[in-house]
């Protein structure tokens, strides 16, 4: 083999992963291009000229920093009650033998297999048949959002635990420790990695949704409801800036845990 094949032959898997890396991120390097265009008309789609008024002015279009705020809020408490009750059933699930459990685990799987519009035009036949019929709206929109984060959070949670080796507790108690400390010393902050990817993962997935909750909005508009009805008029640019800055955000959580991680095991 010659000297340029024997190269290509030990890069290849690198290059494929580049590859595939870089068709992941074109279309958010798009977004970010188009967070500083300057467009020539109202439905126009290409770059017509960089400004950074999109940036100064993120509140401009009427209602977008209303919706966006809407989605936070509702992604906050959806991410806070889903991550409780998911992990308490994780432990519940893997710790705890009882009838029914496999049924229980199997019944955890369905939200995550059904289709949205099948569990969104569930949660609204349920909302409807219990006279909620006109009081859709934050509220109900909370309650789908919980619901269908709640099995994502049982099995990244379950992942952790079955993969937590047993006998790191058994020395804590070995070594006088009680049920509460060696929860609180050994347990938890070994779970705690699978609860934080647990409630990121509920975070993004509540505020993105977009089938379960325009089914149960009623009034409300959330974030990916107003880039829908936007993009029927004509996205405007400052959609592009709120995209840019969540993910910039989310990218910024990410690294700071993996700087985190890496610091605690130098130590």
């Amino acid at each position: 083999m010659t000297r340029a094949g024997k190269w290509v032959a030990d890069h290849l898997v690198l290059g494929a992963g580049l590859m595939v890396l870089l068709y992941l991120l074109t279309p958010i390097f798009v977004v970010v291009l188009m967070s500083f265009n300057d467009p020539a008309s109202r439905i126009g789609y290409s770059f017509d000229g960089f400004t950074l008024d999109n940036w100064r002015q993120p509140c401009l279009p009427n209602g977008l920093c209303e919706s966006v705020v809407l989605s936070v809020e509702i992604a906050m408490m959806a991410t806070f009650f889903a991550t409780i009750l998911g992990t308490l059933m994780a432990f519940a699930l893997v710790r705890h033998r009882f009838r029914g459990r496999s049924g229980v685990n199997v019944m955890t799987f369905l939200p995550m297999a059904s289709p949205e519009i099948v569990m969104g035009s569930s949660l609204l036949a349920l909302f409807v048949s219990s006279g909620l019929a006109g009081a859709l709206g934050f509220w109900t929109i909370l309650v789908a959002h919980i619901l269908f984060c709640l099995s994502f959070v049982v099995v990244t949670v379950k992942a952790r635990l079955a993969g937590l080796d047993p006998r790191l507790e058994q020395a804590a108690m070995d070594l006088y420790a009680n049920e509460t400390q060696t929860f609180r010393k050994v347990t938890f902050p070994l779970v705690f990695p699978g609860i934080l990817a647990a409630a990121l993962l509920s975070f993004s997935l509540s505020f993105d949704d977009f089938i379960i909750t325009n089914l149960n909005a009623g009034q409300e508009v959330t974030f990916p409801m107003y880039v829908w009805g936007a993009a029927q008029r004509g996205i405007p640019p400052q959609i592009n800036v709120v995209g840019t800055a969540m993910f910039f955000l989310a990218l910024a959580l990410v690294v700071a845990g993996e700087v985190r991680a890496r610091r605690a095991s130098r130590v």
